[in-house]
């Protein structure tokens, strides 16, 4: 049966070391989180945030925008936000309304408060490897493996799932920590073949169940990324089955509790990054 991997236990101690970096710093870090609309989903995930803030003595700002905000109103506010010397990161909730274009909001973000790391210069510094901002679940991922010991020279990485949050940043995460990388997406052909190649497998497809106990080789690590709710339970699960995965693999992330509190915790990481780097000026 496959170790654990905690990533609910893991963040909590990444939290009080971030909580004693923001303790060393002249004025406490201070993030600008900006929703847009009333998607319930969204207002959970800024709430979350908001609360990983005040347990790792971050300041939190909220700007609560209505649904018919204009591209040109939220572009004046990141704007004032850019400016603003008492602001170390900005994060804007994602998805935006169709009169929106992300990618213009993400652009304007001044790549040194991107403290989700979606701005092009942060994914060149990425590419290069010396980044100050990471991408926070890619980032997450990482210091799990570090912290159960599992190393990556040499290994063969699977990514299922190929988006600009997850699975292209953790696959240039990976070749920089010496794996080899092999992505699958949804025009991917003979899947199961390729995972069941992987001595490392990422998931992050958003398709409950999508990869079997057969799919996996034995001793395999299997990092679950997706969170779905089962329409039956209403409960969350994620892309993988675990109850057959676990049997084989070696080690294995929960869902919940493994991936998405390893989030959280490197967004903190970020925004603290980004006031040490400030203040450092």
């Amino acid at each position: 049966m496959a170790i654990l991997i905690d990533g609910k236990g893991l963040a909590e101690k990444v939290c009080a070391r971030v909580k004693t970096e923001a303790e060393g710093l002249p004025r406490r870090p201070c993030l600008a989180a900006v929703l847009v609309g009333n998607d319930p989903a969204s207002e959970i995930y800024v709430r979350n945030k908001e609360r990983d803030c005040v347990k790792c003595g971050i300041d939190s700002r909220r700007f609560n925008l209505p649904e018919s905000v204009s591209e040109r109103e939220l572009l004046e506010l990141i704007a004032r936000l850019n400016a603003d010397d008492t602001v170390d990161g900005i994060l804007v909730q994602l998805p935006l309304p169709q009169q929106i274009s992300e990618r213009k909001i993400i652009n304007a973000i001044s790549p040194d408060k991107d403290v989700d790391a979606f701005h092009p210069v942060n994914v060149g510094r990425m590419v290069q490897g010396d980044a100050v901002l990471w991408p926070c679940t890619p980032a997450g991922i990482m210091a799990m493996l570090r912290e159960y010991g599992i190393t990556t020279d040499g290994k063969h990485c699977v990514i299922v799932g190929r988006s600009n949050i997850v699975g292209r940043p953790m696959g240039l995460m990976m070749l920089n920590a010496d794996a080899t990388v092999t992505y699958c997406h949804r025009h991917t052909k003979n899947l199961a073949q390729l995972t069941a190649q992987a001595d490392i497998l990422i998931v992050a497809a958003g398709c409950r169940g999508l990869i079997r106990g057969d799919m996996v080789k034995d001793g395999a690590v299997v990092i679950d990324v997706a969170m779905n709710r089962d329409p039956e339970t209403g409960k969350f699960t994620g892309d993988v089955c675990f109850d057959e995965v676990g049997k084989k693999a070696s080690f294995i992330t929960p869902v919940p509790g493994g991936v998405g509190p390893m989030t959280r915790a490197q967004l903190m990481c970020n925004i603290v990054a980004a006031a040490i780097k400030r203040a450092d000026r």
